[in-house]
């Protein structure tokens, strides 16, 4: 999934002074509500899937084991557009990487028996990092990790499903012009996230790298290369630094 990219954590470690309860009221609401406006999403999930040549299981499938949303689009555009299955998984595992680098955040704060952890880390997107960085206590954080990764998780499959059922049910998804549902969602959860002149600049490079060689490569190939955008411009920033403090 993505809204909005999380932010260092907020407010002091648990057992720092000046760290301020939080009531669980606040934290439950805060989190149904970031859930609820996330899962409904699936709904376009499901329609791009079904409408893309997926069965109602495959979508299904998808929103159970992947479950993060940008990866799951990624990963149906590209083979709708004629991608084999290998590029296709390639370019959802690097928008999925991510939620790797989440986990070793939140294992830290939220500091999980080790029986959970394994069932933890499938919640492990951009909405329960988020909700979790923004509390002030682990009790708080355990609160808003849990009801969101819950509520988020039940939400976007049950909403996936229906989504798939009633694309199945119409047809032909182009005709009513919902196959864009897809893209536009995805570009949606990502608007958010582009915050600093250094990520809009990294999006701005991957759409053009993408959309450029969309006529030249195989399907879900533009998408691998497009992931070039970012050392690119880290890599053009910093030799901007390094020539600024040389003072050339």
């Amino acid at each position: 999934m993505a809204t909005q990219a999380p932010h260092p954590e907020a407010g002091p470690h648990v057992g720092e002074p000046g760290a301020a309860e939080k009531p669980d009221s606040a934290v439950v609401r805060d989190s149904l509500g970031v859930g609820i406006a996330v899962g409904l999403s699936g709904f376009a999930f499901g329609v791009t899937a079904v409408g893309n040549g997926l069965s109602l299981l495959q979508a299904c499938a998808l929103s159970l084991l992947v479950f993060t949303g940008a990866s799951q689009f990624a990963l149906v555009g590209a083979l709708a557009g004629g991608g084999n299955p290998v590029t296709a998984a390639a370019g959802a595992f690097f928008l999925g990487m991510r939620n790797a680098f989440y986990g070793l955040r939140l294992s830290q704060l939220l500091a999980m028996p080790r029986w959970v952890r394994p069932f933890g880390a499938h919640w492990v997107i951009d909405e329960t990092t988020a909700v979790t960085l923004a509390q002030p206590t682990r009790r708080a954080r355990r609160i808003g990790f849990a009801v969101t990764g819950l509520t988020l998780y039940v939400l976007w499959n049950l909403t996936t499903l229906l989504g798939a059922l009633g694309a199945e049910a119409i047809g032909d998804t182009e005709a009513w012009g919902l196959d864009a549902a897809g893209p536009a969602t995805f570009l949606a959860l990502l608007a958010p996230m582009l915050r600093t002149a250094t990520e809009r600049a990294v999006a701005a490079l991957a759409v053009l790298l993408g959309l450029g060689l969309l006529p030249v490569l195989p399907a879900g190939v533009p998408v691998l290369v497009a992931a070039l955008a970012a050392p690119l411009v880290l890599f053009v920033q910093g030799r901007r630094t390094t020539t600024e403090g040389t003072g050339r």
